[in-house]
């Protein structure tokens, strides 16, 4: 029983040394976390002490040895294809012309009939613009010269028209017996000829066309009345004309510099360089196609004339007016005057008519618009076809005039401010410095005296200068 006091001292003793130790533990465990509590917070900026749930949310622990590695999403951006993007750059870009072309489009087709009459003004306007250039350097005054060569234009062209009408009115009564008489001969004809058409059948068709217009009289006269809608267009249209090309021949330098006015400062000196160029391409086509239309007037003309095929001088005038039309202007006026002559003189002289058309139509392709027209106007055959397709497709006749001047100006402009914006981007690029700027500046040849500058003194060769650097 002696020994039990002492057992229990050392017991207690033991005890005491095992939760000393457990204190110390305790502690160095309760440093280490503060230690990574402190060092959270320098990485993400919260402040120590914050409690025990902002620590607990602050500190997301690493993830197992054994959990799989999980891949980054890529960016969406570097997720699609490069070509891709670049389509889709390019299409929205596209929507937005298309859809400003449209707005366009259907502006001008709300006000096609101004559009048209400026239009005309313009093509009048660059075809009269060097008569009053020359009598104004004959001494007469702005005013006076416009007026001069306004009137005298439109005095030749309203006589030009009243010249036809009188013609075609005062040989109506003998064109018709002539057609009367040319349509029996060219049933004799097709009742002889090889193609084995019978009397019935040529009845049949007559019968047919007889039909045709007994069941479309209505037809008939809506179009008429639409005809006299159509002549009243014509008229404002042409008064119209007359009065902007009055203004345009008196006040177009003015006009031009307003129209400038209105541009951006920063792409006014490409547009003022581009202006005068699409002028001279403007005026000359329109000089040009004068003078091409005139000759094949004056050639076929005369063929018909020779030919005795009656209406010759009106037909001339249309083959005149159907030249402004490119490529389908020669085909209908040509034709016309073929079904012509073969209604009043017969399938002889209407072969013959074609012959002098199909001569005079290739001596203007092959010689006169090259040789006349000259690299004024480069626009390919196809984009005249296809100009003049779509232009009569919006705006009928008068698109189809307007459609390749408007395709040839379009050219030279967009010529212009192309090699104007390379120009641009030159002159302002970083001039070459060093070893560039030697080699890019001009070496004199071999054996040739040194250049001298503008105060005399003599240049030293750029060889020498490459030998000092």
């Amino acid at each position: 029983m002696s020994k039990l006091p002492g057992w229990l001292g050392q017991l207690g003793a033991e005890l005491t040394k095992i939760g000393e130790r457990l204190e110390e533990r305790r502690v160095e465990a309760d440093d280490e976390d503060d230690k990574a509590a402190r060092a959270s917070s320098v990485t993400t900026g919260a402040e120590p002490g914050g409690g025990a749930e902002t620590g607990a949310a602050d500190h997301v622990p690493p993830p197992p040895a054994y959990a799989p590695a999980v891949a980054a999403r890529p960016d969406p951006v570097a997720a699609i294809p490069w070509g891709m993007r670049v389509a889709a750059e390019a299409g929205w870009r596209l929507l937005v012309l298309a859809g400003t072309l449209w707005v366009l489009m259907r502006v001008i087709s709300a006000v096609q009939l101004v559009v048209l009459a400026f239009t005309a003004a313009l093509l009048v306007t660059a075809m009269l613009q060097p008569t009053v250039e020359r009598l104004r350097r004959s001494g007469l005054p702005r005013g006076l010269a416009t007026a001069v060569t306004a009137v005298l234009g439109f005095v030749i062209m309203g006589l030009v028209g009243w010249f036809v009408v009188w013609q075609v009115m005062d040989n109506l009564d003998s064109l018709s017996d002539q057609v009367q008489a040319g349509i029996a001969d060219l049933k004799n004809w097709l009742l002889d000829s090889p193609f084995h058409v019978t009397d019935k059948q040529i009845n049949d068709v007559a019968k047919n066309l007889s039909d045709t217009v007994g069941t479309n009289t209505e037809a008939i006269t809506s179009a008429g009345l639409q005809g006299v809608t159509v002549m009243v267009e014509f008229l404002t249209g042409m008064l119209l004309a007359m009065f902007s090309t009055l203004f345009l021949l008196y006040d177009g330098k003015r006009i031009w510099l307003w129209v400038l006015k209105l541009v951006p400062a920063q792409a006014r000196p490409g547009v003022a360089g581009a202006g005068p160029r699409a002028w001279r391409t403007l005026t000359a086509y329109v000089r040009g196609t004068v003078i091409v239309a005139l000759i094949d007037a004056i050639f076929i003309g005369l063929g018909l004339y020779f030919l005795n095929v009656p209406l010759a001088v009106p037909l001339a005038v249309f083959i005149f007016l159907f030249a402004f039309i490119p490529l389908v202007g020669a085909v209908v006026s040509g034709a016309l005057a073929v079904v012509v002559a073969l209604v009043t003189q017969g399938v002889f002289t209407a072969l013959m008519v074609l012959v002098v058309v199909l001569a005079v139509q290739q001596i203007e392709g092959h010689i006169l618009q090259p040789f006349i027209l000259g690299r004024a106007v480069r626009v390919h055959p196809l984009a005249v076809v296809l100009s003049v397709a779509a232009g009569g497709m919006i705006a009928g006749i008068g698109g189809a005039v307007v459609a390749v001047p408007l395709v040839a100006v379009t050219n030279t402009v967009v010529g212009y401010l192309r090699a104007y914006g390379q120009e641009e981007a030159r002159r302002h690029s970083p001039p070459p410095h060093g070893a560039t700027a030697l080699d890019t500046a001009p070496t004199p040849a071999p054996g040739s005296p040194p250049e001298e500058t503008d105060d005399g003194a003599e240049e030293e060769p750029v060889a020498d200068a490459r030998k000092e650097v």
